[in-house]
């Protein structure tokens, strides 16, 4: 039982959460009650999902070192000699070939290959390289997450607003920086040097950079919600969720500066009983907005 849970833990399934972003293209075009496009990019989900997890273990293959040092990273698997390199790469693998086979068996979608394929060059070469460039790396990990709606938008065959491509990289990045202040955090606190760039940060520029963020979000969202199209569309009411945004990004604020515990976006989604309200008021106004109006 314990190896099966340190299995889970190298594999991260809680960030699988993050790929959940896959399905906004259906949620946001109306077509989320299609089972045959459902169906599709849940087969992309997994299929990614698998990929994504391989790829955090050739991360935690190369850095073991590193996270000895890291007062949470240091009881990861590998990191506390729980699962061996040679198990790890084997896993890898498998969930490699495994979400490959996925895409190539199930989703019939050349633009999908060429954006699955991207992300694993383009991670490949973040986990080798790019982490170490201050600003790059959490540019690329914003534009992670544009890819998954674009992998989303190409299985199920939805066409992408400007707007969602827009503000899924402003909060990817948002949330990015967050994770690069809790590392500062540690590197003030114990002098451990977790990663190799912390010297391109400091709290200062990054609680900046964060309000910057979260202003542009804000504004952005406000702009979408509001604008002719989106109310032609969508409905006259949808600029009231535009109050979940606002208030969701308040209290991420709050926990990053107040309680300083943003290591994680997505422990801190799993855990603040707040944020999980605020999102979930946020998806039924949203979906009630955009199902009534059909």
């Amino acid at each position: 039982m314990a190896k099966v849970k340190s299995v889970i833990q190298l594999l991260r399934v809680q960030q699988w959460l993050k790929n959940t972003f896959l399905f906004l293209p259906i949620f946001f075009g109306l077509r989320i009650t299609q089972t045959d496009l459902l169906i599709n990019t849940f087969y992309a989900f997994l299929g990614f999902s698998f990929i994504a997890s391989a790829i955090y273990i050739f991360n935690d293959w190369l850095d073991i070192e590193a996270d000895k040092l890291h007062p949470k990273k240091k009881d990861r698997p590998m990191a506390c000699g729980k699962i061996s390199k040679r198990t790890a790469l084997l896993l890898l693998l498998i969930l490699m070939v495994a979400g490959l086979s996925m895409f190539i068996i199930k989703i019939d979608n050349t633009l999908a290959y060429a954006l699955i394929g991207f992300y694993i060059i383009q991670n490949f070469l973040y986990t080798v390289k790019l982490k170490n460039i201050a600003i790059v790396d959490v540019t690329i990990i914003a534009l992670g997450f544009v890819i998954r709606i674009l992998i989303g938008g190409a299985v199920s065959n939805t066409p992408l607003s400007q707007w969602i491509i827009i503000m899924t990289f402003l909060l990817a990045l948002f949330l990015a920086l967050a994770k690069r202040r809790d590392d500062v955090l540690i590197f003030m606190s114990s002098g451990n040097q977790t990663r190799k760039n912390i010297h391109g940060y400091n709290l200062e520029f990054l609680n900046a950079s964060m309000v910057i963020m979260a202003s542009i979000v804000i504004v952005s969202y406000i702009m979408y919600a509001t604008s002719a199209d989106v109310t032609r569309r969508l409905g006259d009411y949808i600029y009231l969720t535009t109050f979940f945004v606002i208030i969701g990004l308040i209290r991420y604020l709050q926990i990053t500066f107040v309680k300083n515990k943003s290591g994680s976006p997505t422990k801190v989604l799993l855990s603040d009983m707040f944020l999980k309200l605020l999102i979930a008021g946020w998806i039924t106004s949203f979906a009630v907005s955009l199902y009534i109006n059909i």
